[in-house]
């Protein structure tokens, strides 16, 4: 009979160590969970920080356009740097944001010639296009071109990451931005 009780006892105290996990868990992910999911969050809002692309291409204001999906990893970890350009340049600068999943936005990925993600453009005032970047960008590089986007001396630049995109200068090669590079 004694054995019984042990084993009660060995299997109340595993329940009680796992509901111990389980709870400690659940508290770390709430105290935690911009840490976790603030990326993706992010990245879901998207679409609502977004102005009009015709609204912005017709203020005389520069325009930030990003082509983006809600799956791609690089475009999830860029999102808080992007919002956080956004944060700072968006009394100056129109920010676009355009999801290549969504079908309404096929005429601007055509446009662009988007065939990897996330891509941003950088518009002039007068709508011209100044820079591209392809792939994961470091922030002060974007932040740069943000700095100088009227300066009348800059071209249009293609900043191209190979490391994270199979997008290279061979016009043969043709994706959609869907199948990310």
């Amino acid at each position: 009979m004694q054995s019984g009780n042990q084993e009660s006892f060995l299997s109340s105290l595993q329940k009680s160590i796992l509901i111990s996990i389980l709870l400690v868990s659940i508290v770390v992910l709430f105290f935690f969970k911009n840490l976790f999911f603030q990326p993706s969050m992010l990245i879901k809002n998207f679409g609502q920080l977004s102005i009009d692309p015709e609204i912005a291409f017709n203020n005389n204001k520069p325009t930030f356009l990003e082509f983006y999906a809600e799956w791609c990893e690089v475009c999830k970890e860029m999102a808080p740097k992007v919002v956080a350009l956004k944060d700072d340049y968006e009394k100056d600068i129109n920010f676009v944001f355009l999801n290549v999943d969504n079908p309404k936005w096929d005429f601007y990925i055509k446009k662009f010639n988007v065939n990897g993600i996330p891509q941003v453009n950088l518009f002039d005032s007068q709508g011209g296009l100044k820079n591209t970047f392809i792939g994961r960008q470091k922030q002060d590089v974007i932040k740069y071109s943000l700095d100088q986007i009227n300066d009348p001396s800059m071209r249009n630049q293609k900043f191209l990451n190979s490391e994270n995109s199979q997008i290279g200068e061979n016009k043969n090669y043709q994706s959609s931005p869907r199948s990310h590079g």
